[in-house]
């Protein structure tokens, strides 16, 4: 009977042992052909009317909050999508773009919306593809003595990002003393240009988006923005968020609708935001196509 126990100990190790190895075997099996998660695009728009029309499109929705931004996490057509709705101006899009980016990896950001015409060949309803983005409010002033005024057409362009040293004093400073710009992704200026025949309210064309904390009603300035920087229309958050992805390389495009422009008299029209997020959409479509196109490539 003492004979026994060792043999039948040895029993239960084995079929335990073969249990193990069989649950194993069926667990890596599950795991070797589980999906990936695909990483989402995320559309950026600062206010409810330039952002929760692209929400409404997508399914699977829900929303968090942080700070100042909402974002709608949900698929469009299946694919991943964020949409951020940022708030006004550079630092709340700076913001939501670091922590959508840390917090949803983003294969890809949008930053859309409406803006003001500085090109007089533009009209309302018009889009501006970002082939570049510009900070249009950073601006060294040359000195000027007391009681002799201010003279915005002399200001110097002020690169933050030129070196670690001060942007207006020391050597450092003559590096600074220059415009950048952030360049739009190649792949999503493509995917534009692929549908722009599509968009009916009026012409897509590549240009210079313009960003800053101001709004400019004066005609003079917004003659020299873009005469010495090729400014096509300006805004609040664009060149922001543009930075933000570059420090991340993040692709980033920028895209924008006039929805008015005082160059020609062309009046407000806040219908244009929805018009830019149905343009945005086909562009999204088309990205996503792309996508899938090249992957069937590589395979």
């Amino acid at each position: 009977m003492y004979n026994k126990i060792p043999l039948l100990v040895c029993a239960i190790l084995v079929g335990c042992f073969s249990s193990l190895l069989r649950a194993s075997e069926f667990n890596q099996v599950q795991i070797s052909t589980s999906t990936p998660v695909k990483a989402p695009v995320m559309i950026q728009g600062p206010m409810p009317i330039e952002a929760e029309y692209f929400a409404s499109l997508l399914t699977d929705v829900r929303t968090e909050k942080a700070g100042n931004v909402t974002f709608y996490i949900g698929k469009l057509d299946g694919f991943p999508v964020v949409v951020a709705q940022t708030g006004k101006g550079l630092e709340n899009t700076a913001a939501a773009t670091a922590v959508g980016i840390e917090r949803y990896r983003p294969q890809a950001i949008i930053n859309q919306g409406t803006s003001g015409g500085h090109d007089p060949a533009l009209q309302v309803g018009d889009i501006v593809l970002g082939k570049r983005a510009v900070n249009a409010s950073n601006f060294k002033t040359p000195f000027r003595k007391s009681g002799a005024g201010s003279a915005p057409l002399e200001w110097l362009p002020m690169d933050l990002l030129a070196s670690e040293g001060s942007a207006g004093e020391g050597d450092s400073a003559k590096d600074a003393e220059r415009i950048r710009y952030y360049i739009g992704n190649e792949t999503l200026l493509h995917a534009a240009h692929t549908v722009k025949n599509r968009y009916t309210r009026g012409k897509v064309v590549e240009g210079t988006i313009a960003s800053g904390n101001f709004w400019n009603n004066e005609l003079d300035r917004i003659a020299w923005l873009h005469k010495q920087f090729g400014t096509s229309t300006e805004e609040m958050e664009t060149a922001a968020a543009a930075q933000i992805a570059h420090s991340y390389s993040v692709p980033f495009l920028g895209i924008r609708v006039l929805s008015n422009n005082l160059t020609n008299g062309g009046h407000y029209d806040p219908s244009t935001a929805e018009d830019c997020q149905q343009f945005v959409r086909l562009v999204i479509e088309q990205y996503i196509d792309t996508l899938s196109t090249n992957s069937k490539k590589q395979k």
